[in-house]
């Protein structure tokens, strides 16, 4: 028999996506908030008008039949790394992402972008979010825009403890998109480690938004994680997404429901509904 505190850590583990969603191969769909005060993007259109165009996401995904969302702050490029996130974004994503907790019924995840890590927990703990997305939970490489980056699981880990936040969930991506690894942190690698230092479950991302991953790598990843689910973490479509379900435990959609296909464009509902039909299709 494990000892006590080794049962204690392995109960966190939440075994399978219905602990958090209402199905085990859930869809969840991106609520991507507008540029946040300190981007460049952003132009003094304040607070309200950030709510607002979350909201309507938000409602859009949920009546298009998803499963969850996840609110991340798509339009902060160029994307600043880890504790370099300034504190006027971290405090509006979390005003924004609550109020979608309070507009919809569905469990609301957080990301951070790039691998907010402790702030990210701050979120998601002001939100009353159910999960966060972890963009380096382990390993190490160098994001787009040329910050170098280390795994954040340490911190993190032990910050939710002391924060008494062990039911928000970890959902961290290996082999992210948007980034290059460390030489020598191949996809074994990267889950064993993952696995190890305690992610609830895995996601796997194509090169950049937008772009799937390969099948073959998804399925390499299915085969490592184990106990624990795989998620797909970018580029499915309505046209590939029954395959990806076939192999993994869960879909995070966020291009492919957007008005003409256009990652800066609103939510389309229909689109939202014929992904969802798509990805019912197979599990």
């Amino acid at each position: 028999m494990s000892p006590p505190w080794k049962q204690r850590l392995d109960a966190l583990q939440i075994g399978d996506l219905s602990a958090i969603f209402r199905t085990r191969k859930p869809i969840i769909g991106m609520v991507h908030l507008w540029p946040l005060p300190g981007a460049p993007g952003y132009t003094g259109y304040g607070m309200q008008t950030i709510i607002d165009q979350a909201l309507y996401d938000a409602h859009a995904l949920a009546e298009g039949g998803v499963d969850g969302v996840i609110v991340e702050n798509m339009w902060d490029i160029p994307f600043r790394a880890g504790p370099n996130v300034p504190p006027e974004s971290i405090a509006t994503h979390a005003v924004a992402a609550h109020a979608v907790r309070r507009a919809i019924d569905l469990p609301l995840g957080i990301n951070l972008v790039h691998n907010g890590g402790v702030a990210l927990l701050g979120i998601a703990l002001a939100a009353d979010a159910s999960f966060i997305r972890v963009c380096m939970f382990t390993g190490a490489g160098v994001w787009d825009a040329g910050a170098w980056d280390e795994g954040c699981s340490a911190d993190l880990m032990r910050r939710r403890k002391e924060l008494h936040a062990e039911h928000i969930k970890i959902f961290a991506d290996v082999d992210k998109k948007h980034s290059v690894r460390f030489p020598g942190i191949d996809l074994a690698t990267h889950i064993e480690w993952t696995r190890f230092f305690g992610a609830d479950a895995l996601i796997v991302s194509g090169r950049m938004t937008g772009d799937a991953p390969d099948i073959e790598k998804v399925q390499q990843a299915k085969a490592l994680c184990g106990d624990r689910p795989l998620l797909i973490g970018s580029g499915a479509d309505e046209r590939n997404v029954a395959a990806f379900m076939d192999v993994a435990d869960g879909v995070i959609v966020g291009s492919s429901t957007k008005q003409d296909g256009r990652i800066e464009n609103p939510v389309d509902v229909e689109r939202v509904r014929r992904f969802v039909a798509a990805a019912r299709t197979r599990g």
